[in-house]
């Protein structure tokens, strides 16, 4: 039996997924979906599938018409009788709602990818000549106030990383997991730190994606392009002294090849992974909430900071747009410059 990439793997999963989903959709959407096969990842494809569910969803318990009819069964021609009212009492829906004994939230940006969704599904079938007019361009999208990066200060990541290597302030619960993961977590967290690269891009790791004569490890970033980032000796360093610890591990079937590894001798998850930075950064600060996400953040305010070179940093991290580099680090300067002009005293006080 061939042996999965994580990549294959996970592609695999979600196309499962979405043949799933697209049950639960009406028939005429299976056109939709093949068409994004060329253009969009098994992970856009599979969230535009939950986020259609979820509109069909508040059509028939919202909407006099559509409660009448299944929704495998819905057309094109009832896609037409969808107005812009429609489409706001579909944000409106979104604020709460309880599905299947669950409920669900959605803020701001929640409900602005839904609608971004949903513009996708219109857009496609008005290019085809299908539908006349897309209401969800005469609807606002909601506004997205803006982030403060948070990050670790580097004081916060000297503790953070001096945490993981010495189990420090763990209960001795977590002591007895510890003892087993110490040398796996500490190249994890130094990697995550030293390199700026995503979660699923950690996890998705085999053996020989490291390259340790050139420094380097190569990685398949988001929509599935293969990439080379280059590390450091500190990370170096915790790699090296963590695949002497792999080779001891007898990893279960399919998993052969993966460079982190969990207790189950499977492949890490990035689930497991945020919950493992969770725990350690909980013991630095309580204040700020601290994820992979916020590691790679970390990283990269530390990159530009210390080059001031915007183009490197979205190159590095892997931003297919330096816009989106320059709306959340660039900001970094104005700061700079704000709290330059505050220091400075145009009239010293003179001692008399």
């Amino acid at each position: 039996m061939q042996t999965l990439s994580y990549k294959e793997q996970t592609d695999r999963q979600n196309i499962e997924k979405i043949r799933e989903l697209q049950k639960k959709l009406p028939k005429f959407t299976a056109e939709y979906f093949r068409a994004l096969e060329i253009r969009k990842s098994t992970n856009t494809r599979k969230n535009y599938a939950y986020d259609l569910g979820t509109f069909f969803f508040f059509l028939q318990e919202n909407n006099g018409y559509f409660a009448r009819k299944d929704i495998a069964d819905v057309t094109l021609d009832d896609i037409k009788l969808i107005t812009p009212v429609d489409i706001e009492e579909y944000l409106s829906f979104l604020e709460y709602y309880e599905r299947d004994g669950v409920l669900y939230r959605n803020k701001e940006e929640g409900k602005a990818r839904k609608l971004s969704s949903l513009n996708n599904f219109y857009t496609y079938y008005l290019k085809k000549g299908m539908l006349d007019s897309n209401p969800v361009t005469l609807v606002d999208f909601p506004k997205i106030k803006e982030k403060n990066i948070i990050r670790l200060e580097p004081n916060e990541v000297v503790e953070l990383l001096d945490i993981v290597e010495s189990g420090e302030k763990l209960t001795k619960k977590q002591m007895e997991s510890y003892q087993k993961t110490r040398v796996r977590d500490v190249a994890l967290i130094t990697l995550l730190l030293g390199t700026g690269i995503r979660v699923s891009e950690c996890v998705g790791l085999d053996l020989d994606d490291v390259d340790f004569d050139n420094g380097a490890i190569r990685i398949i970033r988001k929509g599935g392009n293969e990439d080379l980032v280059y590390f450091g000796e500190e990370v170096e360093n915790a790699l090296l002294a963590y695949y002497e610890e792999r080779q001891k591990l007898s990893p279960a079937s399919g998993h052969e090849q993966a460079l982190f590894i969990s207790l189950k001798n499977t492949r890490l998850s990035a689930r497991s992974v945020e919950r493992l930075v969770k725990k350690y950064a909980s013991l630095v600060t309580t204040v700020k909430k601290i994820t992979p996400h916020k590691l790679r953040s970390t990283f990269g305010t530390t990159l530009y900071e210390e080059t001031q070179d915007i183009y490197l940093v979205a190159d590095t991290l892997g931003h297919k747009n330096v816009d989106t580099t320059r709306k959340h680090y660039a900001a970094m300067n104005d700061n700079r410059k704000r709290q330059a002009t505050r220091a400075m005293r145009l009239r010293e006080t003179l001692d008399e």
